[in-house]
């Protein structure tokens, strides 16, 4: 009876012990199952938050790539392929940026900006730039003077010798013209024309073929580099002959502060003074030719190969504001901007020499002002920044 009973007893035990397992287990079940939608949650968010700030940093990455990003170099052969003003090694300022993004940084930061400015002009390493004048102008050198009568309207270090850059163009058409060679004979284009001092470029393709009035015409019209090389090539006796003549001729005309090395202008050593570069400019100004070349507005040659347009390197030749007679301009980095001119302001004919001006407009803008303070003045009266005040040439 005690054996059964106990039997019984054990087996209600095992029963309840069993069942109490059972439901534990179920509750704890129940309870990994209740907190893991919340934690799993927990985590999604905690994932989605942390992938948000990549995607907000690749974001301003963009941005900054976009607004950082350096400008791309230009190739120095399409930049030296310019005329003149236009013809001459224009890399005047080179930029270069780097940056990277930090992992946790909200902005790209700039580490590092390389500048390299254009190397100074003659004027300005002689402090040229630093003279006053009441005209504010950007050039270094600049002198006005009646043609008729050579009286001096403005004056400024006009007897400062510098580089002359592509008004030596004006002598080279000059030297040209007196050595009355046929104007419809053709002149090739050989590797002897090439720029090997300054390395600059030309549309004129080596092999190009023009007769020598064309050749004058774009040398004088768009600063034409290899046309004026190829000239002073086919003058008799050769380049050193030819560069004899124009030095000759200086001297002829009184320019004693005046020198030539070639026929371009691409040279620091081919340097004037502004008040030689009067006596030139009323020299040039004789030949018909030359004023009408270089005054052209623009002017198509054919090469042989391809026709090419050429445009005037000068803007006040399109202002029809302006009376120009005769013009050059002229740019390499020791002579800084320049422009000569023959113009009529107010009925009277005046020669305008602007000379290592610093910024690719600020000659055209020098020669405005020079002629509102012309028109502004019922007499004009001198107005001089150089020490030698109120004599004529």
């Amino acid at each position: 009876m005690k054996t059964e009973m106990f039997s019984s007893l054990k087996v209600v035990h095992g029963v309840a012990m069993r069942s109490a397992l059972s439901l534990a287990v179920s509750i704890a079940v129940a309870t990994s199952f209740a907190a893991a939608p919340a934690e799993a949650l927990a985590k999604t968010a905690t994932a989605t938050k942390t992938a948000k700030k990549p995607a907000k940093a690749e974001k301003t990455a963009r941005v900054a790539k976009t607004t950082l990003k350096a400008p791309k170099p230009v190739k120095a052969a399409k930049v030296a392929a310019a005329d003149d003003d236009d013809d001459a090694p224009r890399v005047s300022r080179k930029r270069r940026a780097s940056y990277r993004m930090e992992p946790h940084a909200r902005r790209a930061a700039v580490h590092a900006v390389a500048f390299q400015p254009r190397s100074p002009s003659v004027g300005q390493a002689f402090g040229l730039h630093d003279t006053p004048d009441s005209l504010a102008l950007r050039s270094s050198v600049a002198y006005v003077v009646d043609q008729n009568t050579s009286e001096t309207l403005f004056d400024k270090n006009s007897r400062a010798v510098v580089p002359i850059a592509s008004i030596t163009k004006l002598m080279t058409a000059m030297v040209v013209l007196d050595s009355h060679t046929p104007l419809t004979e053709d002149l090739a284009v050989t590797d002897e024309d090439r720029d090997y001092e300054k390395f600059t470029g030309s549309r004129l393709a080596v092999g190009s073929v023009l007769n020598r009035e064309d050749m004058l015409h774009i040398a004088l019209m768009a600063s034409e580099n290899r046309a004026a090389a190829a000239l002073s090539r086919y003058y008799a006796g050769g380049r050193p002959a030819f560069i004899a003549a124009m030095n000759a001729k200086a001297k002829s005309l009184g320019m004693t502060d005046t020198h030539f090395e070639n026929s371009t202008g691409l040279t620091s050593q081919n340097v004037s003074s502004a008040r030689d570069l009067v006596k030139m400019v009323n020299a040039a100004y004789q030949y018909p030719l030359i004023r009408k070349f270089s005054t052209d507005r623009s002017y198509d040659v054919f090469t042989g190969k391809r026709n090419l347009a050429y445009n005037s390197t000068n803007a006040l030749i399109r202002n029809a504001s302006w009376d120009i007679g005769l013009q050059k301009t002229g740019f390499i980095n020791e002579a800084g901007e320049c422009l000569v001119m023959q113009a009529n302001v107010n009925g009277r004919p005046v020669v305008i020499v602007l000379l290592d001006s610093y910024g690719k407009y600020s000659r055209f803008a020098d020669a405005g002002r020079l002629r509102s303070y012309l028109d502004t003045l019922g007499e004009p009266h001198i107005m001089s920044a150089d020490m030698g005040t109120g004599a004529n040439p």
